[in-house]
């Protein structure tokens, strides 16, 4: 029986909302794929200072939503098969908290579970400028087995809008994790 294409998708409150709602979208467009969405409480904040999108709207690109408090969900198991998370964006916060290996909320115990069970864990940190702690936190991250990627866009796409940009990062970014879209620009590749 072939392993359910289950990925989880964390938003946390760090700016960049954005990237965990085209990441939602891009999963929904591409079809196959059980999206499991935990959204911090700063989250919701930054959903309100940042996007037009309601509440609402970015709940029903997920296949199954789960409140951040609990940490007796299906993906806080490692017996839950999923092929994965993507935490975007990732705060330094949750970055560090994950190299802490806390699980005192489920983005955290879902990122614990993916780096215990060797599966892909992604980090869109958005943070800028990095202090040595963030670096180290980054590295340790590293070590245990998650990619830190911030969500440094490429310009070889020529992109005409921020709202491109924003695609071809998280489309990367899922890319990265081993779900093609077919959203990504690739550089040498014929269109």
């Amino acid at each position: 029986m072939a392993a359910p294409r289950r990925i989880i998708v964390g938003i946390t409150g760090a700016t960049g909302i954005a990237y965990g709602i085209e990441v939602l979208r891009l999963l929904r467009e591409a079809g196959g794929y059980e999206s499991h969405l935990i959204m911090s409480p700063p989250a919701i904040r930054t959903l309100a200072e940042e996007s037009d999108v309601t509440l609402a709207e970015v709940q029903a690109l997920a296949d199954v939503r789960h409140s951040f408090k609990d940490i007796g969900a299906s993906i806080a198991s490692g017996s839950f098969r999923t092929m994965g998370m993507i935490v975007a964006p990732c705060s330094a916060h949750t970055m560090s908290a994950i190299a802490a290996s806390l699980g005192d909320n489920l983005i955290l115990r879902a990122a614990d579970v993916c780096l215990k069970e060797r599966r892909p864990l992604l980090l869109l940190l958005r943070e800028t400028p990095l202090h040595l702690g963030h670096i180290e936190h980054m590295a340790a991250v590293t070590r245990y087995g998650a990619i830190v990627m911030p969500p440094v866009p490429g310009f070889y796409t020529k992109p005409a809008s921020i709202a491109e940009l924003v695609r071809q990062t998280s489309a990367r970014a899922l890319d990265v994790m081993g779900i093609d879209t077919g959203a990504v620009d690739r550089w040498g590749e014929d269109e």
